[in-house]
C-alpha cells in the first residue's frame, strides 16, 4: 500500500470537526465518490479507495445524491469478471 503525506493547517480539522484520521477517511470517501461520478473508476474500485464494502459505497453514493447506475459497458464487464 502506498502512503500519501499532506501538510494541512490545523484549522482544517477543527473547521470540519474531525481529527486527522477522520479527515483522511472523509477525503478517501469524497475522492472515491467524485471519481466514480466522473466515470473514472468502478464501484468496486470506489469501495476499495473509500475503505468500504461495495454495498456501503453504494449507500454513500446515495447519500451524496450520486446515481449508483453510472457504469460504462467496459466497467460492467470488469465488475462481472470480478464477481467470478
Amino acid at each position: 500500500m502506498t502512503t500519501l503525506t499532506m501538510e494541512l493547517p490545523e484549522t482544517v480539522f477543527s473547521a470540519l470537526h474531525a481529527d486527522p484520521e477522520e479527515f483522511a477517511q472523509q477525503m478517501r470517501i469524497a475522492a472515491a465518490i467524485k471519481w466514480y461520478e466522473l466515470g473514472r473508476i468502478s464501484q468496486n474500485k470506489g469501495a476499495e479507495i473509500a475503505g468500504l464494502f461495495r454495498a456501503e459505497f453504494i449507500d454513500v453514493l446515495s447519500e451524496a445524491k450520486v446515481s449508483s447506475l453510472q457504469i460504462t459497458p467496459q466497467q460492467l464487464r470488469e465488475e462481472l469478471a470480478d464477481a467470478d
